[in-house]
């Protein structure tokens, strides 16, 4: 068994839930899932367990999503979002997850690296990498996303 990374920050723990993994798979197309496991990229709902997501609404605060404005940042306003693309998402799965069982998360940072784009300047590449483990701390998942931020904010001169 891989021992947890001390270093890692702890997150908000993720119980997997049937009526969740149904309508995840559903919304896949999946019209017939039994729900006895949860399709691969299941741990992504994982976010919605976590208060402090930057990409779930909090009452009274601007958010990375839709509002008034198309991301509820006025254009007064410093978005910390503004020039952070998500470029793509890797699942590493031990064993399938199975409904029933609550999954204990940790993230920590992972690889960066950088290359010369066309128009935005300098992209840096960054890794967050989530292990999410059972309760008896066997690893289940790692999940890595990569993110690219551009030199370059949207609506920067060029």
């Amino acid at each position: 068994m891989t021992p947890p990374d001390p270093q890692a920050d702890p997150l908000p723990d993720f119980p997997v839930e049937d009526l969740h993994v149904r309508t995840f798979a559903r919304a896949l197309g999946d019209v017939h899932h039994d729900g006895s496991a949860a399709p691969p990229t299941f741990t992504i709902a994982a976010a919605q367990a976590d208060e402090h997501y930057p990409l779930r609404p909090a009452p009274g605060e601007k958010w990375f999503g839709s509002g008034r404005e198309p991301t509820g940042y006025g254009p007064d306003d410093d978005d910390p979002a503004a020039g952070v693309l998500y470029a793509e998402q890797h699942f590493d799965l031990e064993r399938g997850v199975r409904v029933g069982e609550v999954l204990t998360r940790t993230s920590r940072p992972g690889r960066t690296w950088a290359k010369e784009g066309r128009r935005g300047g300098t992209l840096s590449f960054f890794e967050e990498v989530t292990e999410l483990r059972d309760a008896d701390g066997a690893l289940v998942v790692t999940s890595t996303l990569i993110g690219v931020r551009t030199a370059r904010r949207p609506g920067d001169a060029a």
